[in-house]
């Protein structure tokens, strides 16, 4: 199995931007689709983005135009940029397989997103 952490994270003021990074201790193209997910207090979890091993991305509509996945399969790591950055996309933040969702037996750390004035 692939284990992911997350990190990049941190607070941000609305409209700026953070990068945020998934190390994999294995081939991440061991997975059909990696994913970004996030998950607000008291809100479920959502799939945010996903990238298959083709380069094809998803995203949700609301960070659709704002945020972008990509990978790099010889580091095992995958990034999600985050741009203008809104109140509303705080959460933390998680990578794993796109196409479980939920049923993914095994999460990271995560890492907080904080975007406030």
């Amino acid at each position: 199995q692939v284990r992911l952490v997350e990190s990049g994270g941190g607070w941000v003021q609305p409209g700026g931007s953070l990068r945020l990074s998934c190390a994999a201790s294995g081939s991440i193209t061991s997975i059909d689709r990696m994913g970004w997910y996030r998950q607000a207090p008291g809100k479920q979890r959502e799939l945010v983005a996903g990238i298959d091993n083709y380069g094809t991305t998803t995203y949700v509509r609301s960070v659709k135009g704002r945020f972008t996945i990509s990978r790099d399969n010889a580091k095992n790591t995958v990034y999600l940029q985050l741009n203008r950055l809104r109140p509303e996309d705080t959460a933390v933040y998680y990578c794993n397989d796109a196409s479980l969702g939920n049923a993914n037996p095994y999460w990271g750390p995560g890492t907080q997103v904080t975007v406030s004035s």
